[in-house]
């Protein structure tokens, strides 16, 4: 567990490397683990007891909990949604497929970050080189830009729907994503993040409100493409694999690791809260398409999904104004959460790449290029 890799793949005597030492000198991520539910000693002794262990992973969860929440962002809502409207509970397969590449991906870059103590794309550049470092931190920027694009327009269907127009709801949208990462607090961060979280519950009665049925669910397990093998169903299935698995997961959640503090002895915690985090996550997006696949069954918006603002309007034209109302909420709280986390996810990157101060532990004064880039990928 104390081995790393350096140029070359080199390791010193005392199993650590230049990679090490300089996320040591990084002084923002060294010291006791603060999470939203208190604080641990970094190199302490792991709590026994029940109750104690539970306190301690209360207090590590976080990373694998956000970065899986943040996958079920705008554009995995709408690819849910569009699964059920237009194929039921048919491709729930392609969900449960996912589960293993969910957790073997998420829970390397957990060690990655616990042992190695720096984000991914550091580790990128000492191991195979400034090329392949800069090509993926490009096609990271590019990518996640794009994706912060789709958060955005998540945020104008959903406060479109809502009744606040376009010009008022992305600047405020905006601002609000800045003033939940800008406060120069890693606890304040994560403790508004969990809030976020928290609204997902409305996600049950809103499934409860379109009488999903168990049979026809458990039925979507099966292998299947509902209408035959066609171009249409595979773009789909394909875009539920991309919006499920995503590379920003990967640099989120090694530097989050590493920014909260989280060392090789808190592993199995880290596990845990991955393990959290995806069966969040597949929840939802199986919740996401059962209201649509029973939401809208026998209607004659059956297979003409157009966008997720549709979604809203076609659940509260055939179920009431209630149904619909929940699904926007949740739109826009999928579009902020999504936002946040692959927003940071780029300028943790970036830091992590050029050697610059990248932690929400410091304030704005102390790392103008971290939340200057965050601020300006939001404007942009």
């Amino acid at each position: 567990m104390t081995s790393i890799f350096t140029r070359g793949g080199r390791r010193t005597p005392d199993g650590t490397s230049g990679v090490s030492r300089s996320a040591v000198e990084n002084s923002a991520h060294v010291g006791d683990i603060v999470g939203a539910f208190g604080r641990i000693q970094r190199d302490g002794t792991p709590f026994s007891g029940r109750w104690r262990r539970l306190r301690t992973l209360a207090v590590i969860t976080g990373p694998g909990l956000i970065v899986m929440v943040g996958d079920n962002d705008a554009g995995g809502v709408a690819t849910y949604a569009q699964a059920g409207q237009n194929y039921g509970m048919g491709l729930l397969w392609t969900l449960a497929l996912l589960i293993p590449v969910l957790y073997v991906n998420q829970e390397m870059v957990l060690r990655l970050g616990a042992v190695a103590r720096v984000g991914h794309a550091r580790l990128i550049f000492e191991r195979f080189g400034k090329f392949w470092g800069a090509f993926s931190v490009g096609d990271l920027l590019i990518l996640n830009a794009l994706t912060i694009v789709t958060e955005f327009i998540g945020v104008s269907l959903a406060l479109g729907f809502l009744g606040c127009p376009k010009i008022v709801a992305i600047p405020a949208a905006a601002v609000l994503l800045f003033a939940v990462v800008a406060g120069g607090s890693f606890r304040r961060w994560e403790g508004l993040m969990f809030v976020l979280i928290a609204v997902n519950v409305l996600i049950i009665p809103m499934v409860v409100l379109v009488h999903p049925t168990p049979k026809a669910t458990v039925a979507g397990l099966i292998p299947q493409f509902p209408g035959g093998l066609n171009s249409t169903v595979l773009l789909l299935v394909v875009a539920i694999v991309g919006t499920t698995v995503a590379p920003w997961q990967l640099f989120f959640q090694q530097s989050n690791v590493v920014d909260k503090r989280i060392t090789a002895r808190w592993i199995s915690y880290g596990r845990a809260d991955l393990i959290i985090g995806i069966v969040v996550v597949m929840a939802g997006a199986t919740a996401l398409m059962a209201v649509t696949a029973f939401g809208l069954a026998s209607t004659s918006d059956v297979g003409n999904f157009t966008d997720a603002g549709a979604v809203a309007s076609d659940l509260s034209k055939n179920l009431g104004g209630t149904v619909g109302v929940l699904f926007a909420i949740i739109l826009l709280d999928a579009s902020l959460i999504g936002a946040n986390a692959v927003g940071l996810a780029t300028t943790y990157a970036v830091g992590d790449a050029m050697g610059r101060r990248h932690s929400l532990h410091w304030k704005v004064s102390e790392a103008p290029l971290f939340y200057g880039g965050y601020a300006v990928l939001l404007a942009v």
